[in-house]
């Protein structure tokens, strides 16, 4: 697929409005399929909102915004494309559907990879007739801005097909790993899963604010995490010991902290206190105002990483 040039996008949410902002800066066409009529007005609108920030982070050199085709059949939504990333709600039934309509129509190099964040990639490949060119393709959100792609293939995927997805995602700029073992959630999430659930926990025992857990993980760890992983941080941690002297050092301390953590589910009356928390932190903010902040931010840190990051 070295000359690949051609892409699809299925499904014109944020997340597929997100790939598509990132494909057309990446120098590829881009087909968007959705059923909705709003769904050209809303993706172009997305793609002229990102276009200046994708210049800035100097991911559009080659592209163009407007090398945009829009459809409502999927069919001729995928005719062409080398690569296909689909996005369509995360509901098996609808998924299924789009693969049995769209396996007789797609190029037979093309690879199709999959957004999907809660479903498994054995329960959506039993959409397919043969598997063997559909993946985990799974973003962060939103996906232009985000580095990070998790890349994930099984016994009935075709050799080969993960390191195209893999030389496809590094050409538009993506940071990908390897999910190795099907788990619901993948990496990533389970991560945020795990962090938030002891944010949670915090908030409801008391020990501190909605808005002092979060600027306790965004003014803390969080600045250490967006350089190295936990692992290696603590590595760092015992100097020249690194993390043998680290767990020696503090496996006591962990264990007791492990042993204290909580263990709750999300419940209507849980929900009610974080958004109480939530709307005093937001101060009369709206999303989109809070949403502009945070892209302002990432886009920010990316930039003054990126030399550092090249090296």
């Amino acid at each position: 697929m070295s000359d690949l040039k051609h892409t699809a996008v299925l499904g014109a949410g944020v997340i597929g409005a997100s790939w598509t902002a990132l494909f057309l800066a990446s120098g590829y066409s881009v087909s968007v399929f959705d059923v909705s009529d709003s769904a050209e007005t809303q993706v172009r609108k997305y793609v002229e909102k990102a276009w200046p920030v994708l210049e800035d982070l100097g991911l559009a050199k080659n592209g163009n915004p407007d090398r945009l085709s829009f459809h409502k059949s999927a069919t001729k939504a995928v005719d062409g494309a080398q690569f296909i990333q689909e996005s369509v709600p995360e509901r098996l039934p609808i998924k299924h559907e789009l693969y049995a309509t769209i396996e007789p129509a797609i190029a037979p190099e093309a690879v199709v990879a999959t957004s999907a964040s809660g479903l498994t990639l054995s329960e959506m490949q039993a959409g397919w007739k043969d598997p063997s060119r559909f993946v985990l393709g799974h973003p962060f959100n939103p996906p232009h801005l985000i580095p990070l792609v998790e890349v994930m293939g099984n016994e009935r995927t075709g050799h080969g097909v993960i390191e195209t997805v893999e030389r496809f995602y590094a050409s538009a700029g993506k940071v990908t790993i390897r999910v190795n073992r099907e788990v619901p959630g993948h990496v990533a999430n389970r991560l945020q899963a795990a962090v938030w659930r002891e944010a949670i926990h915090l908030v409801k025992t008391g020990v501190a604010s909605v808005e002092d857990v979060d600027k306790a993980m965004w003014a803390g760890p969080g600045l250490r995490w967006a350089a190295m992983g936990p692992t290696m941080l603590f590595h760092l941690g015992a100097g020249e010991g690194g993390l043998a002297a680290f767990c020696e050092r503090y496996t006591d301390s962990f264990n007791r902290w492990w042993d204290d953590l909580g263990v709750l589910h999300l419940d209507p009356e849980l929900a009610k206190q974080l958004v109480s928390g939530i709307a005093e932190a937001a101060d009369g903010q709206t999303p989109a105002d809070l949403s502009a902040h945070r892209d302002g931010l990432i886009t920010a840190m990316l930039k003054a990483i990126a030399p550092l990051r090249a090296n």
